[in-house]
């Protein structure tokens, strides 16, 4: 097939550029934008640990995501009502298929989808973990 062998020849940023994950800026630096569903916690996982070892706590502004580095701070939009929340990812997940994120009670509520449940939303790294 053509496609495995372009797929093959493309540096991995150009690639992820391509799909629209990594976008340049200015200097060099990259910056990773993702669109997709996000949802949030249930109340049955408060105060159990993350995966980065905190406790989660619904009235924190956190997340969880399936690759970002712990620590990474990510302002998710809600393109509905274009309001938006900063969040530190302290999980990993979603676990549930089609989802990008997962958001504390607190960062839903934020950007209006706590009654929705599920909600298309657009990420952008603001801060790396450091």
């Amino acid at each position: 097939m053509v496609l495995p062998a372009l797929l093959s020849t493309l540096r991995p940023a150009v690639l992820l550029s391509t799909l629209g994950l990594v976008t340049a800026c200015a200097g060099g630096a990259t910056t990773f934008t993702q669109s997709g569903k996000a949802s949030y916690y249930a109340d049955k996982f408060e105060g159990r640990k993350t995966a980065s070892g905190t406790v989660y706590r619904g009235g924190k502004r956190t997340a969880a995501h399936n690759t970002l580095p712990f620590g990474t701070i990510v302002r998710v939009t809600n393109p509905r009502n274009h309001r938006s929340v900063k969040v530190k990812v302290t999980d990993r997940g979603p676990h549930a298929k089609g989802r990008v994120i997962d958001l504390s009670r607190k960062a839903a509520r934020k950007i209006g989808i706590v009654d929705a449940g599920v909600a298309p939303v657009e990420l952008k790294v603001v801060r790396k973990a450091q």
